[in-house]
């Protein structure tokens, strides 16, 4: 229990429906659906859609989204709605053109948005209120307004540098980020969903709004044609799992990197974490240890499905065992090589939990800070630029290629035990997100820590050489791991975000909800 006298969040408790999220409106929308009759799945989308209304430099309809989910049965499912570069483009014609990394902030970094396809196709094949239902929240804000949020303002105002052109005329007041209080809308969205919830996901990828979409894009430079919109198609996927102490942690398969959450912990079974200092400098130094060598496996093998061949050797443990010995318990060893995209700084997550005890874990991103940062003249689509996650290295099998999805870096997670899903959940924060599902489930297991306490805890994270160390350590600790030869910093932005709902085996519901966000878990 955590001690009243200090600030501090309590669990949140119930026992028929349960959402976490980022923001508090799409958390109320969520359990205003459940309580009118929808499942978890519906719940999920319709809270997930309007966070893209409240944090528009997070996601949006022009992102991705990936989901797991489990059934009462205990099955989990995955479905993956991650878009592919368009079918003309490929590496070489930008090798050629002298670029050795995809340009960030081009129409070359914009894949199909595939997040559209995903919500109707799980709208219609596992939901049950109807997408037009579901819709209807995002909306009436999109039309309304929402007031801008606290962090959403931080954020808002640190990654305006990269809207151009027509985003900039949809996504600032006046020309400047909105701030702390300010209502923001987004009517041209709303017409779009007015559409998809009439037509389905036809009425975004084909007629008026992909013709908005190309034109955008062919202006950018962009190779995109009507045929990649009207192909774009979400693919079921079979979870991948690894165990931690007593607990099996369920990840999305490539082109996520879960996979690399799952490494780590399988390196970090081979050190006595739970007998070290939770905040001191010894874990801290293993933790990003192992992370530097999961995250340059991941860099190595980690791909469109079609395209990786060595996830199993990944997810071996005899390659954790190889690796965990590489670590020097008292120096820091060089970096991972660094792949050719840009890390970013954050994402949305959603959990939802139902009566019926279906359990859903979906995230949902534009990649950096408003994507591309190119947005469309008519309804103001901002796209993703997640095909600056591609490389453009000879032969990787991460290497752009038409019609190819690049390595993604949201993984939604699944916890399970003795065979049953126990706790969706999911760790925003751009690259961090594999560290980040690893130290949740080292301080629930290690650490005997509640899900609420566990997201509250200080995180570290060793990112491309700069050891991102947040205030809640000690100064000591910074200084201990400074000798050891990590180049220590203090983040200006806290690590990531967090949401998680515990499925007791009592039946209530625990729901945790991240201070370093805006949001809440909240049930009925």
């Amino acid at each position: 229990m955590r001690d009243f006298h200090l600030p501090g969040r309590s669990p949140v408790l119930a026992t028929s429906g349960m959402c976490a999220t980022s923001h508090p409106l799409a958390t109320q929308v969520a359990v205003d659906i459940m309580k009118a009759g929808g499942n978890a799945m519906d719940a999920a989308i319709a809270g997930a859609v309007l966070l893209g209304i409240c944090e528009p430099q997070m996601t949006g309809i022009g992102g991705d989204c990936f989901v797991l989910w489990s059934t009462p049965d205990g099955e989990i499912h995955g479905l993956n709605g991650s878009g592919r570069a368009p079918a003309a483009l490929d590496a070489a014609d930008l090798r050629a053109a002298g670029e050795t990394t995809v340009p960030t902030y081009s129409a070359h970094a914009v894949t199909i948005p595939g997040a559209i396809d995903a919500f109707c196709t799980l709208s219609d094949r596992v939901g049950t209120l109807g997408i037009e239902r579901l819709l209807a929240p995002a909306i009436h804000y999109a039309d309304a307004g929402v007031p801008v949020a606290p962090r959403v303002a931080f954020d808002w105002a640190n990654d305006q540098g990269g809207l151009q052109g027509a985003a900039r005329d949809a996504f600032l007041l006046n020309d400047a980020a909105p701030t702390t209080g300010q209502i923001f809308a987004a009517p041209g969205q709303a017409q779009v969903l007015r559409r998809i919830a009439k037509e389905g996901r036809d009425g975004f990828y084909t007629g008026e709004v992909a013709e908005d979409m190309l034109a955008a894009l062919t202006a950018a430079g962009g190779k995109h044609t009507a045929d990649d919109f009207a192909a774009t198609a979400c693919t079921d996927t079979s979870p991948i799992r690894s165990s931690y102490n007593d607990i099996d942690l369920v990840e999305h398969p490539p082109n996520g990197h879960g996979a690399t959450a799952n490494l780590m912990l399988n390196i970090l079974k081979h050190f006595d974490i739970a007998n070290m200092d939770p905040w001191g400098t010894q874990r801290t130094h293993i933790e990003a240890e192992a992370a530097k060598l999961a995250y340059d496996a991941r860099n190595r093998f980690l791909a469109d499905a079609d395209y990786t061949t060595r996830l199993d050797h990944m997810m071996a443990p005899e390659t954790a065992a190889q690796l965990a010995a590489l670590i020097d318990p008292q120096k820091a060893m060089p970096s991972a090589t660094t792949l050719s995209e840009q890390v970013h700084k954050d994402t949305i997550y959603i959990t939802v939990v139902d009566r019926d005890g279906m359990a859903v874990s979906l995230i949902y991103s534009i990649f950096h800070g408003f994507g591309s940062g190119i947005a469309t003249d008519k309804f103001g689509i901002l796209f993703q630029n997640r095909g600056a996650g591609f490389t453009l290295e000879e032969g990787h099998p991460n290497e752009l290629k038409g019609g190819k999805r690049p390595m993604h870096t949201i993984i939604p997670g699944m916890l399970a035990k003795n065979g049953k899903p126990v706790m969706p959940f999911g760790v925003m924060g751009g690259a961090y997100q594999p560290n980040g599902h690893a130290r949740f489930v080292s301080n629930l297991t290690d650490f005997g820590l509640d899900p609420q306490s566990a997201i509250d805890a200080p995180r570290a994270f060793s990112d491309a050489g700069d050891m991102k160390v947040e205030r809640g350590y000690s100064d000591q600790v910074r200084a201990e791991l400074s000798d050891m030869g990590h180049a220590v910093s203090i983040p200006d932005t806290a690590i990531g975000g967090a949401q998680a709902i515990l499925i007791r085996d009592d039946g209530v519901l625990e729901g945790a909800s991240d201070p370093r966000k805006d949001g809440c878990a909240l049930g009925y």
